[in-house]
């Protein structure tokens, strides 16, 4: 698998950047590529909870969380993604406080490249560099929304 990952310092607590990206099936309040979110499982966000993603260039994929972690983050397996060249993919995102309220948000993905040793070059250069845009495109509008929405302490302060 190759993986790859962006950080940012985001000027907001983890309760609040954790509001926004608990917020499982929407997504796409902040993600720039992200359209629109079908909810695939009804009930409460966790483990097994699945989501559709659609993209502006009209394709789609399904994210499945495998791993959720309160206020810290969460990690899915995708799936359905016919227009990636990719056998196997998993993203997770994680919070980490910082001093003086901030939080530092590492978003990664670990992917498996279709077509052998081929595949797997396609995955360090281009792949790798579209994926950098994608991360970093999403961590600077959850930032953008982090530090604009007013998001009560106490509400997300025990969880």
């Amino acid at each position: 698998m190759i993986h790859h990952e962006r950080s940012l310092s985001i000027d907001a607590q983890p309760y609040a950047v954790w509001a926004i990206l608990s917020r499982f099936m929407h997504i796409d309040d902040f993600a720039p590529q992200v359209t629109s979110v079908d909810a695939l499982t009804k009930g409460e966000i966790g483990v097994g909870s699945k989501r559709r993603c659609h993209f502006a260039n009209g394709t789609s994929l399904v994210e499945e969380v495998t791993e959720w972690h309160i206020n810290k983050g969460y990690r899915v397996r995708l799936s359905e993604m016919a227009a990636m060249p990719l056998t196997e993919a998993y993203a997770a995102i994680t919070i980490e406080p910082l001093a003086g309220g901030r939080s530092r948000v590492i978003w990664s993905m670990d992917y498996q490249m279709k077509y052998g040793p081929l595949g797997w070059l396609i995955g360090q250069t281009l792949m790798k560099a579209m994926i950098s845009r994608v991360l970093d495109g999403n961590l600077k509008a959850l930032a953008d929304k982090a530090q604009a929405d007013e998001i009560p302490y106490m509400q997300f302060a025990y969880y």
